[in-house]
Formats: structure tokens, C-alpha cells, sequence
């Protein structure tokens, strides 16, 4: 049975938010948006804005208002990100990426660009990773289709979320 694509298409930041906190991405998707009063956001943003000068004509490629890619080249997309924090989710960002793209008809390999560290990381969609992320598809929209958000869940990198204090605020 073929996997129904067109029904599952999500934006990549709520594929990554996935990865990170299936609380912080039903709140995203309900418009509950903390992300301009970060300073870790603008940060990468200020850092994604000055990297890769010589590029400036493949970067910030927006696919079917959905996607927005940092850096789209002839053979390659490459993804920038502040450092390797948060290795899992930006890998299964970048391969939904790719994913994307082979599904309307655009092949591609992946570079993942830390630019703090001077690091990169190549990634490269395979089978697998196409019958996985089928499967996150179907459960992101399962998690997005919830009248309330998923349990707080407490993650070591919780305090540096921009949803922290609505996540941890106390009633008195």
C-alpha cells in the first residue's frame, strides 16, 4: 500500500519539534509560539543570516510553503544549525528534507553545516529512512489532531526552551 504523502505534509519545524518535544509541537501548531522571545532563536537566526556569504543565491529556498530550506545546491541541501546539541532532530529534519524533495521528483544528498563547532555531518536518505518517517508523519498528525497537548515530559534541555515558563509555570 502506498503511503499518502499529499495527507501527512507538515512543515520541517514541526518535523523537528517531534524529535525534540511532542508538547512544543502541539503547541506550535495550536499558535502558541514562544519563539520571538527567544534569545537562543535569534541567535541562530543572527548566525544563519551570516554564514555562508558566497551562497546567498541557493539559500532559503521555501518548497510548497512548507519547507524552508538554509542552503539548496545542484546536487546537495545544506542545513545550518548552531551546533550538535540536538544531533537526533536536526538529522530527521534534514532527511524529511530529502524525503520531501524525492517525493516531488528531486534528488538530493544532505550536509548538516554546525557552524559553531566547524562541523558537518553528511546524511543520505535511505529506505529505512523513508518507511520512518512514514511512520513519524502518521504520528505527528496524530499528536497535532489532540484536543490537549501531550504530558509535560521533563527533558535535560527543557530550562533553554523557549516554552519553558509555560511549561513549568506554578499556580500560586
Amino acid at each position: 500500500m502506498d503511503f499518502e504523502f499529499e495527507n501527512f505534509k507538515v512543515q520541517g519545524v514541526k518535523f523537528n519539534y517531534y524529535f525534540v518535544c511532542k508538547r512544543k509541537l502541539w503547541l506550535f501548531n495550536n499558535g502558541i509560539s514562544m519563539e520571538e522571545n527567544s534569545d537562543r532563536v535569534s541567535q541562530g537566526k543572527l548566525i544563519h543570516e551570516n554564514s555562508y556569504k558566497k551562497k546567498e543565491e541557493n539559500k532559503e529556498k521555501l518548497i510548497d510553503g512548507l519547507i524552508k530550506l538554509d542552503i539548496l545546491e545542484e546536487n546537495e541541501v545544506r542545513e545550518v544549525k548552531i551546533s550538535s546539541k540536538m544531533k537526533e532532530s536536526d538529522k530527521m529534519q534534514l532527511l524529511y528534507y530529502l524525503y520531501y524533495l524525492d517525493k516531488i521528483g528531486i534528488k538530493r544528498t544532505g550536509t548538516i553545516n554546525y557552524v559553531t563547532e566547524r562541523k558537518t555531518e553528511k546524511v543520505e536518505l535511505t529506505e529505512e529512512n523513508k518507511k520512518y518517517i512514514e511512520k513519524v508523519l502518521v504520528d505527528i498528525k496524530k499528536i497535532l489532531n489532540m484536543e490537549k497537548p501531550p504530558a509535560r515530559i521533563k527533558y535535560p534541555y527543557c530550562k533553554k526552551c523557549s516554552y519553558y515558563e509555560f511549561c513549568y509555570v506554578e499556580e500560586v
